[in-house]
């Protein structure tokens, strides 16, 4: 089988490519954030949530999990050491914010609005410094 030169030097840039441009990809455990009174905030968000809702979510939670880092239109930056996972489900749209060290799902709510609630985030942040001390 005789190969034309494009054929060739496509089949060269695939192999040089694949041979020094190897992506990196890190493994999380994922941890559910725990209060001090031993509650899991967004696990029981989650336990509230249809089945169909649930599977979708927990889709995304894995491609993070195993994907890390990813970007847009999964994962976007909220803050320093704050992330969210955008997930779609049908006729909405949810939220889980987490940190990188390890992947601790600090809140997760459904938004209602164009913007994240400062609220949401607000929760998110306090939950994250409460992990910190």
């Amino acid at each position: 089988m005789w190969l034309r030169f494009t054929d060739y030097v496509v089949l060269h840039l695939l192999i040089w490519s694949t041979e020094r441009c190897r992506l990196t990809t890190r493994t999380f455990e994922v941890v559910f954030y725990r209060t001090e009174s031993g509650n899991e905030p967004v696990r029981a968000w989650l336990q509230g949530l249809n089945k169909r809702d649930k599977k979708s979510i927990s889709g995304d939670i894995k491609t993070v999990q195993y994907g890390w880092p990813i970007g847009m239109p999964v994962v976007r930056k909220m803050d320093s050491g704050l992330w969210e996972i955008r997930c779609r489900l049908d006729k909405r749209i949810a939220r889980i914010l987490f940190t990188v060290k390890e992947m601790v799902l600090l809140h997760g709510f459904i938004k209602k609005s164009q913007k994240t609630p400062q609220a949401d985030l607000q929760l998110a942040i306090d939950r994250k410094a409460n992990l910190e001390k």
